[in-house]
C-alpha cells in the first residue's frame, strides 16, 4: 500500500501513523512464513514512526536509492525507492490494493516487477471494526448527538416572527447561522466538520442539499451532522428532523412512516444477511405505510412523496465507506458499523429523515444512538 495517510484511510488504518507526506508500506513473507513489514517515508518522520507506526521496520527513500538516483519530487522518490526495495528483496511479483497511486505501479513495472491489483484487499479488514475502533466511533457519535440536541432545541425554542421566520436573539435563524453554530461547537471539542445539512421546508426535498436561507415555523427542518474526531480520525453521523410549532397531518404521517422504517430496518440487521436484505425491509415498511420508493415520475404533482436513496452506508475513518445498505449490498459482517437512515421527501413540504449508527453483531446490532427521534424538540 502507498499514498498519503492523511488522505488514504485504508493506508492509515494499516500503519496507524498519521503523516501528510507520501509513504509506502511493504510486507514480505519469507520461505518460513514469517512476514516483515517495512514503512518507507521521509527521513524527518522516521523517529516518530519508529515510536508509533505498526510496522516491523522504518526506512527512508535514501536507504534504497536506485542506480539512477532519486527524483527531487517526494512522491516520485518514494515510489522509486519502494521499487528498489522490492527489487533488492528478490521479489518478482507484488500485490497492491485498489488505492495505489499509479506512480508506484509505474516504478515497480520499470524495475521489472509484476504488479497485480487485489481489488478486495483491505476492504474486509476495514469493515470489521475492532473494540478500539467501535469505542472511537461511539465517542464521535456521542459528541454528534450533543451538538444535534443543541441545534434542534435552538430551532424548537425560537420565536416565530413575520411570515413565520424563526428568530433567535432578535435575529433571523438561517441555515447558514445554524451551520456556523454547529461548526464552532465541534471545533471547540476537537472535531473537524464538513458543512452540515440544515435544510428547511421544500429545500429539504433534495436529500443532499445542505440548505440555505431562512428557517420557518411549521416546516420540517432536516439536520444532518457528520463530524470527524481530529484525534482518532473516526466519524460520527446523525440526522434528526425538527418542526417548530404546529405539526401538520402530512408531516406527522411522513414521520411515522420513517420512524417505522428505521425500526424495521434495524430489526433486519445481523451478520450473514445482505445490505440488500436490510434495504428491502425498509422498502416493505415504506410501502406498507402507503409510500413509494424512487424518484417522482415526470408529470406528478409536487405532493408526491417517496424515499429516494438507500437505507444506509458503512462508517469509520470515512463518513461513507462499505458496505452499502441498498440494492446489491453485500453480506454484513460482525463489526460492520452502518447507518440506518430512511427518509421521505416531497417537493411540496420538504423532507423527513432519521439516522442512527449501529454495530453489526452475530444475532442483531447495537445502536450507538440515544437521542429521541420525534419532530418536537421543545423539551
Amino acid at each position: 500500500m502507498a499514498g498519503i495517510p492523511t488522505l488514504n484511510a485504508g493506508l492509515y488504518r494499516k500503519i496507524r501513523f498519521l503523516v501528510g507526506d507520501p509513504v509506502a508500506w511493504v510486507e514480505i513473507t519469507d520461505s518460513t512464513g514469517v512476514a516483515e513489514s517495512t514503512l518507507i517515508l521521509r527521513d524527518i518522520e522516521m523517529q516518530r514512526a519508529k515510536l508509533s507506526a505498526k510496522v516491523s521496520r522504518v526506512a527512508c527513500p535514501a536507504d534504497f536509492t536506485p542506480t539512477g538516483g532519486l527524483s527531487g519530487d517526494r512522491e516520485t522518490a518514494t515510489a522509486q525507492s519502494t521499487a528498489e526495495f522490492v527489487r533488492r528483496a528478490g521479489c518478482v511479483e507484488i500485490a497492491v490494493d485498489r488505492s495505489l497511486p499509479m506512480i508506484y505501479a509505474e516504478m515497480l513495472i520499470r524495475a521489472g516487477i509484476v504488479v497485480k491489483c487485489d481489488t478486495e484487499w483491505g476492504l474486509i479488514e476495514r469493515r470489521q471494526k475492532d473494540a478500539s475502533e467501535i469505542e472511537a466511533i461511539r465517542f464521535a457519535q456521542q459528541q454528534t448527538e450533543a451538538v444535534m440536541r443543541t441545534a434542534c432545541q435552538m430551532i424548537a425554542r425560537a420565536h416565530a416572527g413575520v411570515d413565520n421566520v424563526l428568530m433567535v436573539d432578535g435575529k433571523p435563524l438561517t441555515s447558514e447561522r445554524l451551520q456556523s453554530m454547529i461548526d464552532i461547537w465541534l471545533l471547540e471539542r476537537g472535531f473537524s466538520n464538513p458543512m452540515s445539512i440544515v435544510a428547511g421546508g421544500p429545500i429539504g426535498a433534495d436529500c443532499h442539499d445542505h440548505g440555505h436561507g431562512l428557517l420557518k415555523s411549521m416546516e420540517p427542518i432536516i439536520v444532518d451532522i457528520f463530524p470527524r474526531d481530529k484525534k482518532s480520525l473516526y466519524n460520527g453521523d446523525c440526522t434528526r428532523t425538527v418542526v417548530h410549532g404546529k405539526i401538520s397531518e402530512k408531516l406527522a404521517s411522513m414521520h411515522a412512516a420513517v420512524a417505522q422504517a428505521k425500526a424495521d430496518a434495524t430489526a433486519a440487521v445481523r451478520a450473514g444477511v445482505t445490505g440488500q436484505f436490510v434495504h428491502e425491509a425498509t422498502c416493505r415498511s415504506m410501502e406498507s405505510s402507503g409510500y413509494q420508493m424512487g424518484f417522482a415520475p415526470e408529470g406528478v404533482s409536487d405532493d408526491f412523496t417517496s424515499m429516494t436513496h438507500g437505507t444506509g452506508h458503512g462508517l469509520g475513518l470515512e463518513v461513507h465507506e462499505p458496505p452499502l445498505l441498498a440494492m446489491g449490498g453485500p453480506e454484513l459482517l460482525v463489526g460492520d458499523v452502518v447507518t440506518i437512515e430512511p427518509g421521505l421527501y416531497s417537493k411540496a413540504v420538504g423532507g423527513i429523515r432519521i439516522e442512527d449508527i449501529v454495530v453489526v453483531t452475530e444475532d442483531g446490532c447495537i445502536n450507538l444512538n440515544s437521542l429521541p427521534e420525534g419532530l418536537d424538540w421543545t423539551n
